[in-house]
């Protein structure tokens, strides 16, 4: 078995950034080359290989069905070698100068602040870049390989992560709020007359508006806008439980008094953006954020088994 390739990862950066960029003459702005040369390169590739890359449709080039499967297995190829790249260069310095993190904006503020603390006890001159995103934004974060390490709602594709924590989401408003001046249980009916305050999700491709068709919605980009909204009685949404604590034990939110689905149940997973190559930095932070969501959120009940979804509003 030869294991020498006969086309080098350069070969395969000029088929990415044709297909990319739009064209031969983009690619070459883009790589800093002639266009004669990007070009020259993908024809060296077809030659080698034996098989069509490109074909020319009208006056614009498209990438064939080899093409295609070729496209996707150099742009992993690539990523790949950037990522050994990245990881050679992390174990040569030892601990990570800086450290990122994307977490969903569900997990307790206070909790993962509790773990910086800890780990800046250990590691101080660590820099620390979070990330606080919301749905499709985390999965994003470590698709684009923006982060190390993330705390996300759901493992997305091609990942593995390790299961965090439940969260327990309560629908809330002011004690003041017209909803809890009705004095009885309440129905999808009556939340469909009120304001519902959502939080964008922070993904390119954004979900908004009220899923329960509510007359009114207010969609805000913090957790805390959200929070200090419906305090003012501008407003009701579920809360992960853990996020309000102080507002529930100061009486500044009170439960709704719903007929059905008060109590809603999310997952949180830790995530690294590749566990093979994290480094000594990324894992410790891991672990410490993994103590401290055992020894700190409220464990839920054995018998509460309230359906399983996740929400952010």
């Amino acid at each position: 078995m030869d294991l020498n390739p006969r086309i080098s990862l350069e070969h395969w950066r000029s088929l990415l950034a044709v297909v990319d960029a739009g064209g031969y003459a983009q690619a070459a702005e883009v790589l800093h080359k002639s266009q004669s040369a990007v070009t020259y390169a993908v024809q060296k590739m077809e030659a080698i290989l034996g098989v069509k890359i490109f074909e020319v449709i009208g006056r614009k080039a498209h990438l064939t069905s080899t093409g295609e499967v070729l496209y996707r297995r150099a742009k992993a190829l690539l990523d790949e070698a950037a990522a050994l790249e990245g990881a050679a260069g992390t174990l040569a310095a030892g601990w990570e100068a800086e450290l990122r993190l994307s977490a969903e904006i569900i997990f307790p503020t206070w909790l993962l602040l509790q773990c910086f603390a800890r780990f800046a006890e250990e590691r101080p001159q660590t820099r620390i870049e979070l990330y606080e995103n919301v749905l499709s934004g985390t999965d994003e974060a470590l698709l684009q390989r923006k982060v190390d390490l993330a705390i996300c709602s759901q493992i997305p594709r091609g990942f593995v992560g390790d299961h965090l924590m439940r969260v327990r989401f309560i629908a809330l408003a002011h004690p003041d709020h017209p909803l809890h001046r009705l004095g009885r249980e309440l129905t999808l009916q009556d939340l469909r007359k009120q304001r519902h305050l959502i939080i964008r999700d922070t993904g390119s491709q954004r979900r908004s508006g009220s899923w329960l068709g509510a007359e009114q919605n207010w969609t805000v980009s913090q957790k805390a806008t959200s929070i200090h909204a419906a305090v003012m009685g501008l407003g009701f949404a579920w809360f992960p439980e853990d996020t309000v604590r102080g507002e529930l034990e100061r009486g500044e939110l009170k439960p709704l008094p719903l007929r059905e689905g008060g109590e809603r149940w999310g997952e949180l997973y830790l995530v690294f953006a590749d566990r093979d190559y994290a480094g000594p930095g990324a894992r410790r932070l891991a672990e410490i954020i993994r103590e401290h969501v055992a020894g700190s959120c409220r464990k839920p009940e054995a018998e509460r088994s309230g359906p399983r979804s996740t929400t952010t509003s």
